[in-house]
């Protein structure tokens, strides 16, 4: 199962990037090429029935997967960066993170009105970079279709700020 190997490869590291903080590492499992394309098939299968305009993911983890998604659904890639990262005219959305604050923004044309996009990132805590993507998304009339992620921390109760945009949400590991 797709899930039990991931999630042996994830990294535990303590106290990164502040004290009391557990980050869960993500970057040993891009060392195997095959768990990325179950990764994908994973994903791709829970959403090729939703007719989607597009795949959005948050910067910068959520494009290694997210690319990749949106490809195998083969639909557009929305890049949703730091502020200040993307060229053209944006909006932007500032959040709280567990341990600080950040701002994103979306090219201004990125979708139209009425397009269904899938969100990804790839991991959701506190859920304020997913809501920040869904917030861009929808201030341009398009609809947020469903939401998915690599990894999700239920303690911190992020799904539960997410479900007014969607309730169409995908984890493939919780902790």
């Amino acid at each position: 199962m797709i899930q039990e190997e991931v999630k042996k490869k994830v990294r535990d590291i303590p106290d990164f990037p502040k004290p009391g903080i557990l980050f869960r590492d993500l970057t040993p499992v891009l060392a195997h090429p095959d768990l990325v394309n179950g990764i994908v098939d994973f994903f791709a299968e829970k959403f090729q029935n939703d007719k989607l305009d597009a795949v959005a993911a948050v910067e910068a983890r959520g494009f290694w997967f997210g690319t990749l998604l949106s490809q195998r659904l083969n639909v557009p890639f929305i890049p949703i960066r730091k502020k200040g990262k993307l060229p053209y005219r944006t909006i932007e959305r500032s959040y709280d993170l567990e341990y600080g604050q950040a701002t994103v923004e979306m090219h201004i044309d990125a979708v139209s009105p009425g397009n269904r996009i899938l969100i990804h990132d790839d991991l959701i805590a506190t859920g304020g970079s997913a809501v920040a993507a869904a917030e861009l998304i929808q201030s341009q009339g398009a609809l947020v279709s469903g939401f998915a992620f690599l990894v999700e921390l239920n303690d911190l109760k992020g799904r539960e700020k997410l479900n007014p945009f969607s309730s169409n949400i995908v984890s493939l590991l919780t902790y």
